[in-house]
């Protein structure tokens, strides 16, 4: 198949029994086999399987070698691709200089949304004709319209030029589907989030349901789209939901900043208060080296690319890291600018300071400055004891949306002025206790800088600023064509899809 990567008829389903009868939490379900799609969806736990595998593709957010962090974090000015040499990780180098091609960019990239696209409408055709109950019925609809959603936006982002796909395709048009307008796209986004946010809990048990989403979770993916559409107003209005009446306080969905910054990065601190929407890893992964590069990687990869290589701790005082392939390494620019800072430590790690006193060693990666991203650096105890390699099954979560963000969207779109965006630019700073600085938008960019360092941000905040041709412009940044990504050459191989203008 040449085109999206999807078989429409047949997908992808986890085989469970009931959550109170196996005891497992949501995210510790994987996938076990497949069923023809004319036989399923008959009653709930079979609903309730489809839908799990709509939400697998969110695991790619750090998972597999071709992740949204390595990617993302790759082509933004605090970070080169790094790695082993010139040619480790083609695309990621590719996109650190800006010289992305067809050929090069991963189809992964593509083929993931795409793949959670169709389980969710395979699903959303399916339901209404499952024997189940109608308001556990409107939940799972309301789950897989905002997680389609989700998977639009980050293609729209991306790509800009996509197609537009609602229900389930068939062999006979599968090859003849036009890419939509952007702003169609976008609007299906809003129609999808706006009509889950009705149906969605506002509260989860996470011992049970961790990782599903929430009417906060939607409310807040739709006020960060309606920012990138530059629609302000309703922004501010939908964050102003997810973020409560009170900046610093508990919001009414219970959303708090967390008391220290550093425990974000806790691997056993999952499902916290300032977690609004989370792509989850577990410990019991078995993904081996037979899964590579079939995009059926389970455990946070990121966490082994960013290690450094051969480490050696000498003296008791450093840190006790497993080896990694070095990858995403912190640029000085950005380390001059965090270093005053107080989250530069859980931030970030100077690896050549160890090894110049003595503490360690390591041998250093391509395009190596000794300053690694230690958000997502694992320690040996968090080395995976699954069946599966332990490099390739960490179990860290990562965050597609928390608290800290979501106020600074919504300080970001009131205009970065008034007393409520400055109590929200305050409460991110107080949480870190820095003083209060009068708000402006050029205060919203450094602190959005230094407060998601490594979150995979960055690069869609520059862009959608209109700064990424100044500051990217050493790197190779061309205004008019690095915007947006080439679409995978193959996708435009027999197909009706057209490749995105300067790119060949």
């Amino acid at each position: 198949m040449r085109t999206i990567k999807i078989n429409y008829l047949i997908i992808a389903i986890i085989a469970i029994n009931t959550l109170a009868a196996c005891k497992k939490s949501f995210v510790d379900l994987t996938p076990q086999g497949q069923f023809l799609s004319e036989f399923y969806y008959k009653d709930k736990d079979q609903a309730f399987a489809a839908l799990v595998a709509v939400y697998d593709p969110l695991r790619k957010n750090s998972g597999g070698f071709e992740n949204m962090l390595a990617l993302m974090n790759s082509g933004s000015d605090d970070h080169y691709a790094g790695g082993g040499g010139a040619t480790d990780g083609t695309q990621l180098q590719a996109f650190s200089n800006y010289t992305m091609t067809s050929n090069l960019m991963a189809a992964s990239y593509w083929n993931d949304p795409y793949q959670g696209i169709a389980r969710a409408n395979l699903l959303l055709q399916k339901l209404p004709k499952t024997v189940m109950d109608e308001t556990l019925k409107a939940r799972f609809a309301g789950e897989a319209k905002a997680l389609r959603a989700h998977y639009y936006f980050n293609l729209v982002r991306m790509f800009k030029n996509v197609p537009l796909i609602l229900e389930p395709l068939t062999n006979d048009n599968m090859f003849n589907v036009d890419q939509a307008k952007p702003e169609d796209v976008y609007a299906q986004i809003e129609k999808d989030l706006t009509e889950a946010i009705t149906v969605l809990p506002a509260t989860i048990n996470v011992a049970t349901d961790g990782g599903r989403l929430t009417k906060g979770a939607a409310e807040a993916i739709l006020g960060k789209v309606y920012l990138y559409e530059k629609k302000n107003t309703q922004a501010a209005q939908q964050l102003a939901d997810v973020n409560g009446a009170t900046p610093g306080g508990t919001s009414a969905y219970g959303y708090k900043l967390l008391t220290n910054f550093s425990d974000l990065w806790v691997p056993s601190n999952k499902f916290n208060s300032e977690s609004i929407f989370e792509e989850t890893h577990s410990a019991a992964g078995n993904s081996d080296w037979s899964f590579w590069g079939a995009g059926n990687d389970e455990g946070n990869t990121a966490n082994v690319m960013v290690g450094p290589r051969s480490y050696e701790k000498i003296d008791a005082s450093a840190p006790d890291l497993p080896s990694g392939w070095s990858f995403m390494v912190f640029t000085q620019d950005f380390y001059n600018f965090i270093k005053n800072d107080p989250r530069k430590d859980a931030t970030l790690l100077d690896l050549n300071a160890l090894q110049t006193a003595g503490k360690a060693k390591y041998i250093a990666g391509y395009m190596n400055t000794g300053y690694f991203l230690n958000k997502f650096l694992p320690r040996k105890v968090d080395v995976s004891k699954g069946g599966g390699a332990s490099e390739l099954n960490y179990r860290q979560n990562t965050y597609y949306i928390r608290l800290a963000d979501t106020y600074l969207m919504e300080a970001e779109a009131l205009g970065a002025t008034g007393a409520r965006a400055q109590a929200l630019l305050d409460a991110v700073r107080a949480r870190v206790g820095l003083p209060s600085v009068p708000v402006t938008l050029d205060a919203i960019k450094t602190e959005r800088r230094a407060e998601l360092a490594g979150e995979g941000h960055r690069w869609f905040d520059l862009v959608r600023w209109g700064d990424a041709p100044t500051v990217l412009a050493g790197r190779g940044f061309k205004k008019g064509t690095h915007e947006i990504f080439p679409i995978p050459f193959r996708e435009t191989q027999g197909t009706k899809i057209q490749q995105n203008p300067n790119y060949q």
